[in-house]
């Protein structure tokens, strides 16, 4: 179902294409085909002169940063060392003019400017893709959907760690918090 967008209040937002997070195992689709649909989309929004946005998740060296709330299955322990590029955005995908966003947690909104630089670019529309599906796409749409912006997800941009929890947010979550498509049926005008 095509959806004809205004490039003066759309942009994309890429969740954390990073080189720590797309070398993962992911599903249903691997982090590099998520890349380079990624990648022909954004330069898509590039040639409409619609903003595109990177958020890449990144913590200090001391990762005092970083979120510490108990939780009963944590991702990692705070003694494990990240290797140095890990929060790096994977190579060819940001471009001049691109917006970056670094984050401390799973959403892009919450302790960033995220949602000032948007509100200032006029932004109304939020199209979103990335990895993880249940992680940061999934915190920041929630987000979105609640500071009020129309929300696209576009389910041949992401990839979640588990097949079932993908299908799950898109099937069942995301059409409750905007509209979902392929980046296919994204037109400007």
């Amino acid at each position: 179902m095509s959806l004809h967008l205004s490039p003066r209040h759309t942009a994309l937002v890429l969740i954390d294409l990073q080189e720590g997070i797309v070398s993962l195992p992911t599903a249903p689709r691997t982090g590099a085909d998520v890349v380079q649909a990624s990648k022909v989309t954004a330069e898509h929004f590039r040639k409409a002169g619609a903003p595109v946005v990177l958020v890449n998740v990144a913590f200090s060296a001391d990762g005092k940063d970083a979120l510490t709330a108990p939780v009963d299955q944590p991702l990692h322990t705070s003694d494990e060392a990240l290797p140095d590029n890990w929060a790096d955005l994977v190579p060819g995908l940001a471009q001049p003019g691109d917006l970056l966003v670094t984050k401390h947690q799973w959403g892009a909104f919450y302790g960033t400017d995220l949602d000032l630089q948007l509100r200032r670019r006029g932004v109304k529309t939020i199209v979103l893709g990335g990895i993880a599906t249940n992680m940061g796409v999934e915190s920041t749409a929630r987000a979105a959907h609640e500071h009020g912006y129309d929300v696209i997800l576009l389910e041949d941009l992401t990839s979640g760690l588990d097949a079932e929890m993908h299908d799950f947010a898109f099937q069942r979550l995301f059409p409750l918090l905007g509209r979902v498509r392929q980046s296919s049926d994204i037109t400007f005008g």
